[in-house]
């Protein structure tokens, strides 16, 4: 019964968190420049890559959730997933500790927003709830129901 339970628990918390990055990325995909505006406002990392890393995010953000939604490299991705949102708090906690008054970019947009120290605990906070579910999945993300993983990778009665 316990194994059900968590198995269930798993397949909520990657369609979540998975859902959460395919939405996250595909509303930044269409407008890459948005993307790059929201990394250049964090002022956190070096001119020459904020253009690499503003174009790029937005499709390992989709390919992320996509792979956590139909349950592939499942363990890896949640891996992949937790690396992100801990980034993420990082830069939000960090233009917040700076005194920034920037969108997070998150979902789109970027550059100024003048309500932004308003609205840092709420993502914080969301982003550290994802992460969680992030890292139960990396945990035991092999007990999930309705994986790809368990068609790919079936364990012969020998490996179980």
């Amino acid at each position: 019964m316990k194994g059900r339970v968590v198995g269930w628990l798993v397949l909520a918390a990657r369609l979540v968190v998975g859902g959460v990055w395919i939405v996250a990325g595909a509303l930044k995909v269409p407008d890459p420049g948005s993307s790059v505006q929201a990394v250049r406002a964090y002022r956190l990392l070096p001119e020459a890559v904020v253009p690499t890393v503003g174009q790029l995010l937005p499709v390992v953000e989709v390919v992320v959730g996509l792979a956590l939604v139909v349950g592939l490299l499942t363990r890896t991705m949640a891996v992949e997933s937790a690396v992100l949102f801990v980034a993420f708090i990082i830069g939000i906690a960090s233009a917040w500790a700076r005194g920034l008054t920037i969108d997070c970019g998150c979902f789109g947009g970027g550059g100024y927003d003048p309500d932004a120290a308003e609205k840092y605990p709420w993502e914080i906070a969301r982003d550290v709830a994802l992460l969680a579910g992030s890292l139960f999945v990396a945990a035991v993300g092999h007990r999930g129901r309705w994986a790809l993983d368990h068609v790919l990778f079936r364990r012969t009665p020998l490996e179980s």
